[in-house]
């Protein structure tokens, strides 16, 4: 039976031809486009500030916090609430290459956090009470003013996650 004989030359092709291939296709399978949110694998993925398992799919939030070499990597929270307080001493925080995704309480889809609208009294996972959406309403307000809201909130019952509508209890 003829074999064709590879020259080493040949065989260097096909062997970086194959490699070549192989790698397209596991950054193909990553399913990371580089910016904007991800899917997220509901009752799955925990949030990063409380550990908490993501369910709740009308107040979930991501940050994508840049990395070295134009990459990123994303960050998953159940509320807007844990995401704001776990940016807080972060220094990337202001960077504008650092995305904030919220899911809009109306519908779930993924929306900018810097420019969402935030109606309070929500029932969230953590009690923070906002529900993020894209239009303005009477009652809502923008991110820098949700921001300061949920400071003022962690800092007044220190409780993450507590009843956050009770009195704190007495020390």
């Amino acid at each position: 039976m003829f074999e064709p004989e590879l020259r080493p030359t040949s065989l260097r092709l096909a062997i970086c031809t194959l490699l070549a291939l192989l790698l397209g296709a596991l950054a193909a399978c990553s399913n990371d486009p580089g910016s904007g949110p991800l899917d997220v694998k509901w009752d799955r993925f925990t949030c990063e500030r409380c550990r908490m398992v993501l369910s709740d799919r009308k107040h979930g939030a991501q940050v994508r916090v840049p990395q070295a070499e134009g990459q990123s990597k994303v960050l998953f929270f159940d509320d807007i609430g844990c995401a704001v307080v776990w940016l807080e001493d972060k220094p990337f925080r202001d960077d504008p290459h650092t995305e904030i995704w919220v899911t809009d309480w109306r519908n779930g889809s993924w929306i900018d956090a810097r420019k969402a609208w935030y109606v309070p009294g929500q029932v969230t996972p953590m009690e923070y009470g906002l529900g993020a959406q894209v239009a303005a309403a009477p009652e809502a307000m923008g991110f820098a003013e949700a921001r300061k809201r949920i400071l003022e909130v962690e800092k007044k019952y220190n409780v993450h996650g507590g009843h956050l509508d009770a009195s704190p209890p007495p020390r």
